[in-house]
Parts: structure tokens; sequence; C-alpha cells
């Protein structure tokens, strides 16, 4: 089985979002699903299937959570050197051609969030930054073509999901 590295703020949010299904939302399907049983025939019950594949997509998600909890490993990046990209290391990076900067922090694939620039360590550009440090040139062959980025600055800074 491999390993899936995450922060611990990462492994609390799966198993919090984890223990809510468990405790809160399968719970209250299970009843809406009876609720729904009594109402008669089942097979123009349309609460009936409907709270029935509620009740499937709500255990497959717990299953999922539970596969990520058992290959989980949980890294503290304040632990580790930032000089250099590394896990939980936050990047500014200027693209050579549009000096657009960006700013990246590399985490584990569920704490990923592209909308705030979270990126998985197994992402396409996380993998080339990986050992590089401020000043290093990257010619980063992404999945909507090459690019070049300057890196600015490789430091920490608190992962909040």
């Amino acid at each position: 089985m491999e390993k899936e590295p995450m922060t611990l703020a990462g492994y609390n949010k799966v198993t919090a979002e984890l223990d809510f299904l468990k405790k809160t939302e399968r719970p209250e399907t299970v009843i809406a699903l009876d609720e729904a049983r009594q109402l008669g025939d089942l097979k123009e019950n349309a609460e009936y299937h409907s709270a029935k594949e509620k009740l499937k997509l709500i255990d497959i998600q717990i299953a999922e959570l539970n596969a990520v909890i058992s290959k989980a490993v949980i890294i503290d990046p304040t632990t580790l050197p930032h000089d250099r990209v590394s896990f939980g290391s936050t990047i500014d990076l200027v693209d050579v051609d549009t000096d657009e900067e960006f700013t990246y922090t590399i985490v584990g694939g569920v704490e990923s969030s592209a909308e705030k620039g979270m990126i998985s360590f197994n992402s396409p550009l996380a993998k080339q930054l990986m050992g590089k440090e401020a000043g290093d040139e990257l010619n980063a062959t992404l999945p909507g073509g090459a690019k070049t980025f300057e890196i600015l600055k490789v430091y920490y800074k608190e992962i909040s999901l």
C-alpha cells in the first residue's frame, strides 16, 4: 500500500469529514430511508429511491475516506528545512515570459486546492519544484505546455485548510 503524506491539518479535516458522515449524515439518511419505506409502494416511491441512492453515495464516501486515512503519513512541515522546496514549502514564482507571479504551497493530495494555491506533491509542477531554491530557473513541462519560472522565494507559511 502506497503511503500518502499529509499535514496534521489535512488529516484532521479528513477525519472530521469521516466523523460527520458516520455520526450525522448516514444516520439521518437511514432514518429518511425508513420513513420513505413506510410510505408504501417502493416501485414508485421517489423519496425511497432518493434516500437509498444518497445512502449508497455516503457509504462510498466513507470507504474512500477510510482508505485515505489508512494510507496517511502525517508530516509536520515545520520540522523540514525550507531553504529548498520540500513538502509544506510555499513558493513564490514568476513566469519569465509574462512576469505573472504565482504562490503555491506543496501539500498532500487530499489537501490540494487550486483556488487556495495548494498543489499536491504529486502534481507535475510540484514534482519539478522539489529540491529547487530561490533564484533557480525552472523549465516546467506542464499539462498546458512548457513554461519557464524563476523561483523568487521558498519559505514555510502555516497551512490553513
